[in-house]
């Protein structure tokens, strides 16, 4: 059974899901793949063990600290998925990293080459975001690339997290840094 409540955060709120032991979503209302693995018979549940303790993670974030250890996380999707995932959650707070670094991380582990590009779908893909960073990760040229949340709350999180904006660069026209 899948467990989920709402998060007020300051960039909007956010839907967390667990599935009793982990973590299994982490989404803004209304992003791109919201909720997409979440079980159609998920019930509200706040007082579940899992959701306090990542509430309570997402607190310190917000308030501009490093909330340390992730919570327990069980996203769900594909064997290689899972292996991007897990590299998101290496990657230390307030520091940034390519998707070519995490194919190359990625091969190094495995023994198998693994394209940026197919790193950059399971990026997009993941569902707990924040907390497996996935708005740390960069183009090879600094750029910073999508967000399934949006590239406006990328950069908030960047900037909360203490990252030298000076040091990438936004394809998009219109957005501030």
């Amino acid at each position: 059974m899948d467990f989920t409540c709402t998060y007020a955060s300051p960039l909007g709120d956010i839907e967390l899901a667990s599935n009793g032991e982990a973590l299994i979503g982490l989404w803004f209302k209304g992003q791109k793949y919201d909720a997409a693995t979440l079980s159609p018979t998920a019930q509200e549940k706040p007082g579940d063990s899992v959701l306090t303790q990542a509430r309570a993670w997402l607190d310190a974030y917000f308030e501009g600290r490093d909330p340390g250890e992730i919570p327990p996380c069980a996203p769900r999707g594909s064997e290689f998925r899972q292996l991007v995932w897990a590299k998101l959650a290496e990657i230390p707070y307030g520091e940034l990293v390519t998707y070519g670094d995490i194919a190359k991380a990625i091969e190094a582990d495995t023994g198998k080459k693994r394209s940026a590009r197919a790193v950059g779908g399971a990026v997009g893909h993941n569902p707990v975001s924040i907390i497996l960073p996935c708005h740390r990760v960069v183009g090879a040229s600094r750029s910073l690339t999508g967000y399934a949340g949006g590239i406006e709350r990328k950069i908030a999180l960047l900037k909360l997290e203490g990252v030298d904006m000076g040091t990438v660069t936004v394809p998009t026209k219109g957005t501030a840094l």
